[in-house]
C-alpha cells in the first residue's frame, strides 16, 4: 500500500493525535488490516474486501447496529463498553466508513490494549474461555431483532444447498477426480438425509432465528494479556441472522480437533471429547437462559453438520479444480475434506457422550 495513500485514508477518520506509524497487523486472510499508532492512542484500520463482501455499506450498517446494541447491554450490566466490544471510529464527516477514489471501503476501530488472540487451542482453558466469549455474545444479542440485519454472505450456512452444489460437482467431474474421492463421496451421500435437520427446524419454527457470528473460531476472540480470560468477540463481518447451533458447531469443528485442518495423516486426527466439554461448559455458562430447550438439543447436531458441511465444501472445491480455497499442493482440498469426515465419524461414535455433556451443563 502506498504510504501517501494510506496516510490520506487515515486523515479521513477522527483519530486522536499525530500519526507515528502504520503497519500491517494480524493473521486475517480476508480484509487488509493495519495497526495505526497515533501519539495518544492506537487504532485498527481495515480495507474491506469487497470481493467477499459486495455490499460494504450494508455490512457497515450491520456492524454499527450490533456494536451500539452491545455497548448499551454492556453498560447496563456494569461492564466496560470500550473493552468488551469493538468500537467504530467515525470519519470526519460522521459516518462509519470511508470510500476512497478507487472505490475501496475503509473502516477504523479503537485498538483494545493489553489483549491477545490465539490461532490454535493451547490448553482446555483457552477453549473454555472461547466458549464464554461466544456464549456471552449470544446472551447479549438474544433480544436483538435478527431479521433487520443484512445477509452479508447469502446462504453461507445453508447445508442442503451446499450438498446440491456438491452433487453437481460430482456429476460434472470436470477434472476427473471423482474416482479418487469415491469413498468420501459415498460417506457424504450416506448422510444426505441429515443435512436439512437444522434448516427444516428453523422453517418449522422449532428453532428461533438468532443473531449469529458465523465465524466462531478461537482467533476471533480477544483475551486479556495478563489474566488470559476472554474479553470480547471480534470480526463481526459475518454477523447475520442464523441458527445458534451452527455457531456452536463451527467452534467445535475448529477447536475440538487434535490436528490441523489439513493434516494428511488421519491417525493424528481425532475429535477430542474433553475439548468439546471445555467449550460447552463455557458457552452454556455464559449463554445462561437465553437458549430454548430445542436449541440446547440442537447443539451437538450443529457440531456434526458444520463439520460435515465443511468437508462437503472442501471436496466440492477439489472436484471443481480448487477454485475457492487456496491450496499448496494438488490434493490439499481432498486432505482437508478427509480430516473433516474423520471428525464426523468420531462424533458419531461419541454421540451419546456429546449429548450427555450438553445435559450436564444446560
Amino acid at each position: 500500500m502506498n504510504q501517501n495513500k494510506i496516510e490520506n485514508v487515515i486523515a479521513e477518520f477522527a483519530l486522536v493525535g499525530a500519526l507515528k506509524s502504520c503497519t500491517p497487523y494480524g493473521s486475517g486472510h480476508i480484509n487488509d488490516t493495519y495497526l495505526v499508532d497515533m501519539q495518544q492512542k492506537r487504532y485498527i484500520l481495515q480495507k474491506i474486501n469487497t470481493h467477499v463482501f459486495s455490499n460494504a455499506k450494508a455490512l457497515m450498517q450491520n456492524i454499527s447496529q450490533i456494536t451500539q446494541f452491545l455497548k448499551q447491554k454492556i453498560v447496563e450490566a456494569g461492564g466496560d463498553p470500550y473493552r468488551e466490544t469493538l468500537n467504530l471510529v467515525p470519519t470526519q464527516q460522521g459516518t462509519y466508513y470511508f470510500q476512497d477514489h478507487d472505490h475501496c471501503f475503509w473502516r477504523c476501530y479503537d485498538f483494545i490494549e493489553d489483549s491477545i488472540s490465539y490461532d490454535i487451542v493451547r490448553a482446555p482453558e483457552d477453549f473454555y474461555q472461547c466458549g464464554i466469549a461466544f456464549g456471552h455474545f449470544q446472551s447479549l444479542m438474544a433480544d436483538f431483532p435478527a431479521k433487520i440485519l443484512f445477509e452479508t454472505i447469502p446462504n453461507f450456512h445453508n447445508t442442503p444447498l451446499r450438498y446440491q452444489t456438491f452433487l453437481q460437482a460430482v456429476s460434472a467431474d470436470s477434472h476427473q477426480r471423482a474416482d479418487e474421492a469415491s469413498e468420501e463421496i459415498s460417506f457424504i451421500r450416506q448422510r444426505a438425509g441429515e443435512l436439512s435437520e437444522l434448516t427444516d427446524s428453523l422453517k418449522q419454527g422449532k428453532l428461533p432465528l438468532r443473531v449469529t457470528h458465523n465465524d466462531t473460531k478461537l482467533n476471533n476472540c480477544l483475551f486479556d494479556r495478563r489474566s488470559r480470560k476472554a474479553i470480547c468477540v471480534i470480526d463481526l463481518d459475518t454477523v447475520m441472522p442464523g441458527i445458534v447451533a451452527y455457531d456452536f458447531g463451527d467452534s467445535i469443528r475448529f477447536g475440538a480437533s487434535t490436528a490441523a485442518e489439513d493434516e494428511p495423516d488421519l491417525k493424528k486426527v481425532h475429535f477430542s471429547l474433553p475439548l468439546y466439554e471445555s467449550y460447552t461448559k463455557g458457552f452454556l455458562e455464559a449463554a445462561g437462559k437465553s437458549l430454548t430447550s430445542e436449541e440446547l438439543c440442537s447443539l451437538p447436531v450443529g457440531a456434526k453438520l458444520m463439520t460435515l458441511e465443511c468437508g462437503i465444501r472442501f471436496l466440492t472445491d477439489y472436484l471443481e479444480g480448487d477454485v475457492y480455497f487456496k491450496i499448496s499442493h494438488e490434493k490439499h482440498n481432498l486432505e482437508r475434506c478427509r480430516t473433516q469426515l474423520k471428525l464426523v465419524s468420531e462424533m458419531e461414535s461419541k454421540w451419546n457422550e456429546m449429548n450427555d455433556i450438553i445435559y450436564k451443563y444446560k
